[in-house]
């Protein structure tokens, strides 16, 4: 997800293009990428997975980015925009259990910029990257005209047996998700813990069919799962763990949107959705709380057979129409 913080102009040539979304450019621009025998997953999940022929692992590969004005204030603490631009690709090697390794930045700078500010930048993801044992290893400086942009790849393994994907959520699977939702403007898209250990916690003790990190929002992050499954799910709301801030915001008229409604759909708040079968839904409740006792759990539905999400709320049951963030459209 991006966070638009002020209006800016398209680039030249194009304010008068009609401009596709973010998932149907993905999906043109993906339909003739070159592959090799090395490849596993391509686009299309949380990491690309690579089999470079080590015996008992698999190897990640993931690129993000974040750019000023769009996914940070300019006022910004700039410890916490390093922080931001690390912790968004930890957040999706996490999603398939992984463990990241090293990285690559690239760093786009206008002309005039503060040498300190960017160091404080550094400072602020190299201590993320110290807390999970992830090198630095190099990367790239260029020119950006008007505003930062950073860019971080990260290099990633996943053990053969343990590796999570999205396309593997069942008809009857309870459906769970981390922490709590919406309101991450608030602070927590600039905060947020990648959930590493949940995750390799997860993958050693119960059989997770499907996971994928939520940074497009709840009712569209679960789509990527459900598409990729082939499958439907329904949706309790009263089971949806509504942030405080989002209900802040709601309460005091901050938000444009109902605190239910930023929980589905405001993104960036990098916890975990996951599916296991419905028999282990209490066991993993159980067993979560003794090894997390200060992170929720929450199961907030099932997976269905069929397609598209159900909302079951005080009125009945009804097709939910809410979307996550998409880029462009």
């Amino acid at each position: 997800m991006v966070l638009i913080f002020s209006g800016s102009s398209p680039p030249v040539g194009q304010a008068d293009e009609a401009v596709v979304n973010e998932f149907a450019l993905i999906a043109r621009l993906t339909r003739d990428l070159p592959g090799n025998d090395s490849v596993v997953v391509g686009a299309g999940d949380d990491c690309a997975v690579l089999d470079l022929g080590t015996p008992d692992r698999l190897w990640l590969l993931k690129t993000d980015a974040v750019v000023e004005g769009v996914h940070y204030r300019s006022d910004t603490p700039p410890e916490r925009i390093g922080h931001k631009a690390l912790g968004r690709g930890l957040s999706d090697v996490a999603a398939m259990a992984g463990t990241p390794t090293a990285a690559l930045v690239t760093l786009g700078l206008p002309r005039r910029f503060d040498v300190e500010f960017v160091a404080k930048i550094y400072a602020g993801m190299n201590e993320l990257a110290r807390r999970h044992g992830v090198a630095i290893v190099g990367g790239e400086t260029t020119t950006n005209p008007d505003r930062v942009l950073m860019s971080v790849s990260l290099l990633g393994f996943v053990p053969r047996e343990k590796m999570l994907l999205r396309s593997g959520a069942k008809p009857g699977d309870a459906i769970f998700v981390t922490g709590e939702l919406g309101g991450s403007l608030a602070g927590k898209h600039l905060e947020f813990e990648p959930r590493l250990a949940e995750a390799h916690w997860l993958a050693e003790h119960f059989d997770v069919h499907a996971m994928i990190d939520l940074s497009d929002g709840l009712a569209g992050d679960l789509r990527h799962v459900l598409k990729a499954s082939g499958v439907g799910a329904e949706l309790r709301q009263s089971a949806v763990p509504v942030s405080r801030a989002a209900k802040l915001a709601a309460k005091a008229g901050d938000a444009a949107k109902p605190a239910f409604v930023a929980a589905l759909t405001d993104g960036e708040d990098f916890e975990l959705l996951f599916t296991v079968a419905g028999k282990d839904a209490v066991p993993v409740l159980d067993a979560w709380k003794k090894a997390f006792p200060s992170l929720r759990l929450s199961c907030i539905g099932k997976i269905m057979a069929g397609e598209g999400i159900l909302l079951r709320d005080p009125t009945g049951v009804r097709p939910l129409t809410a979307h996550g963030y998409v880029h462009f459209s």
